[in-house]
Formats: structure tokens, sequence, C-alpha cells
């Protein structure tokens, strides 16, 4: 009767999420999916959504979401806004479910914020943990570990407040290193987590574990200069960086990733004590294409720019 009764909940709640209570695909969805995560990262685009496209044809659910996630991993690369506009449009599209439909949210939050609608995205993500919070599966438990971390990060001052910041760093360290599909998601998160605790030598070792993984991967170079930055290795952020800025000005031209390197050299530069060589830098702004572009810089690099007078 136990038996029974645990079995029917379970049907109950999955008749809820509209869908089974799983990101786990059948062996041959499966390996397509782990495909379009090795080709993403080794910034084969075209292949990778190719591959999803055959995903989405034989499973919509997941294959909609997975194609996204493509589109937003081109956007970060490679400053392709377009790219992200189609990502929203697909997942307002999607017609996903259960947990997928949980991914969906989750990836339909991030890219609001990227386009300005930050508190569209807040609420997008806020549901898809919500969903996520009672999955036992351990890429579940790690989307939500995201979300739960910097809530319970924003609530740290309330005396007598629970904090399980720990165990959700434990839990996305685990997940990014058994994850074959969704690693990257889980370790660029983790990595600034441990940042944002002035944690940068952890940030380092993770970075350089997805190197690794990734070897030379365009965005995670630049987090391990984030880190030696912090670290005050100043000569290997700025070689980091100006390498950065030579091979996104040839890959795709005067792009977000371009000028990120570029303001990031003219605080390294700065801080370093080579006052002319981040006068260099800076003078480089004066370029109506960091104009047109100055609206995507990230905030908190910015912020931090301007609150010292370099901008």
């Amino acid at each position: 009767m136990l038996r029974f009764l645990s079995f029917s909940i379970f049907v109950l709640a999955a008749m809820a999420f509209g869908g089974p209570l799983t990101l786990a695909l059948p062996d041959s969805l499966e390996a397509l999916s782990k495909k379009v995560t090795e080709q993403t990262m080794s910034l084969k685009y075209g292949e990778a959504l190719s591959v999803s496209k055959k995903l989405r044809a034989a499973n919509e659910s997941a294959g909609c979401v997975i194609e996204s996630i493509v589109r937003i991993s081109m956007y970060d690369d490679l400053g392709d806004t377009v790219a992200l506009a189609q990502a929203g449009k697909t997942l307002d599209k999607c017609e996903a479910e259960g947990l997928w439909e949980a991914l969906r949210k989750f990836e339909m939050g991030f890219v609001q914020s990227e386009q300005g609608h930050s508190f569209k995205g807040a609420l997008q993500t806020r549901s898809a943990a919500k969903m996520f919070e009672d999955s036992k599966e351990r890429d579940a438990r790690a989307f939500y570990a995201i979300y739960a971390y910097y809530v319970d990060k924003s609530f740290s001052w309330v005396p007598f407040k629970s904090d399980h910041r720990d165990e959700y760093l434990a839990t996305l360290d685990s997940a990014s290193k058994k994850s074959v599909r969704f690693w990257p998601l889980f370790l660029t998160p983790l990595i600034w987590m441990y940042y944002d605790k002035e944690d940068f030598a952890t940030g380092l070792k993770l970075a350089e574990r997805g190197l690794s993984k990734a070897p030379a991967h365009p965005v995670m170079l630049q987090i391990k200069a984030d880190m030696l930055y912090r670290l005050k290795r100043y000569d290997e952020a700025a070689a980091i960086y100006v390498r950065s800025a030579a091979d996104y000005q040839k890959r795709t031209g005067k792009s977000i990733r371009y000028w990120c390197s570029v303001l990031n050299l003219i605080r390294i530069y700065n801080d370093a004590g080579d006052l002319a060589s981040a006068k260099k830098w800076r003078e480089k702004l004066q370029d109506p294409a960091y104009k047109a572009l100055e609206k995507w810089m990230p905030g908190s690099l910015m912020d931090d720019l301007k609150k010292r007078k370099l901008l």
C-alpha cells in the first residue's frame, strides 16, 4: 500500500509539472546532447546548432532548450546579440515539459537580464528554481544551487537565518566535474561565487579546470585573467588580455569581448603602475564602435572603473 501511495504521489507531481521530473534522455538523445556541449565548447557553433536541431526533431522539449543554450554561448563568446535575441524567441515559443520547462525558464531569465529586463529575468529564474528545488537529480540540484546561493547571500545579514552556501558550492563543484552536458553552466557561476568570496586562488584553480576540458577557450581565458588580476599577478593577467583583444579583433572585430579586454587592461596596467600603457588602452575608448556597445559592458566592471575614475 505504501509503495502504491508513493508511486501515486510521484505520478501526480509529474502531471503537475506537465511532464517527467527528469533531465535524463534516452541513450541516443543523451549522446546527441553531449555532442552539442563538446562542439559548443570547441567553438564549432554551426555544428552544435545542426546537432541540436536533430535533437529537437526527436524531442522538442529538450532540443529547443539545448539549441537556445548554444545561441547564448555564441552571444557570450562572439558578442552576437542577434543570437541572444534568437535564443529568447526560441525559448519564448518552446514547448518544454517537466524539468526541461524549468531549464527553459532558467535560461529565459538569463536572456531577459542580459537584455536589460532584470525584474522579468529574476521572476523567471525564481520560477525555475521552485521547479528544481524538490528534485533529487544531480543536475537539477545544481541549477537550484545557483539560485539558492545568491538568495542566501542576500539574506546573510539577517540574524539566525540559515545559510547553506557551502552546501551549494559543494553541489556545483560536484556537478561541474560529473555533468557532461551542463558542466560549463555549473562551473562558470561556481568560479564567480568564489570571486565574490574573494577566494581568487580557488577561482583560478576552477578556471584552469575549465581550460583542461576546453583548452584555450576564449571566455574561460578571460575569466582566468580576472583571477590573476585579483591575485596581483598583473603581468600574467595583462598578457592574457592583450592576446585576447588581438584574437577577438581578428575573430569578431571590435565586439563585446574585445572591449572587455580593453577595459580590463586599463585597470590592470593602472594597478601595476604602468600608467602609460593604461592611457594607451583608455584612448581606444574614443572609438565610436565602443560607444555603440557600451551598454553591453559588464556592470561590475564599469562600476569599478568609474568608481576609481579610470574612464
